[in-house]
Order: structure tokens, then C-alpha cells, then sequence
């Protein structure tokens, strides 16, 4: 069940990001972050449950970070010019 909710939280969180890229605004760029913070949280839980699949969890995780970092990072440059207009 966990990892279902933890599939679904990462793949809401990429969507939302996508969506808050192209129509930012401050709550929208918190509520990415606390999607994010859902996925990386049930995704700790998981690898602490079954530590036998550290290895493939953690450059999965890591991969799932970056493309993640660069949106936020995107989103916030992309609303810091909007509203320095």
C-alpha cells in the first residue's frame, strides 16, 4: 500500500511541478515542495523497510531529485522575474 501511495505522490509530484512551471505562483511553488517532501518521506520509509533494494532505490531517488531540482529551480527563476515586473 505504501509503495502505491509513494508511485502516486511522486507521479503527482512531477505533474504539479510541470504545471506550476508554467503557471507559477508562490503557493503553488510550497505546495510542489511539500509533494516532494511526501515522496522523498515515503520513499526513506520503503528503503528502511526492504534495504535490499537500497541500491536501485537510491539512484532511482536520485534521478527523481535532480529532474526535480531543476524544476523548482526553473519555477523560482522563471517567478522572480515575473514579479520583479
Amino acid at each position: 500500500m505504501l509503495l502505491i501511495m509513494h508511485v502516486g505522490v511522486a507521479l503527482a509530484s512531477v505533474g504539479y511541478t510541470a504545471y506550476v512551471f508554467f503557471y507559477p505562483s508562490r503557493t503553488k511553488l510550497y505546495s510542489a515542495y511539500v509533494l516532494i517532501a511526501g515522496t522523498l518521506l515515503t520513499g526513506t520509509v520503503l528503503v528502511v523497510q526492504n534495504p535490499a533494494h537500497l541500491p536501485g532505490a537510491c539512484s532511482t531517488g536520485l534521478l527523481y531529485i535532480a529532474v526535480m531540482f531543476v524544476g523548482i529551480a526553473s519555477i523560482r527563476t522563471k517567478l522572480t522575474r515575473i514579479l520583479s515586473e
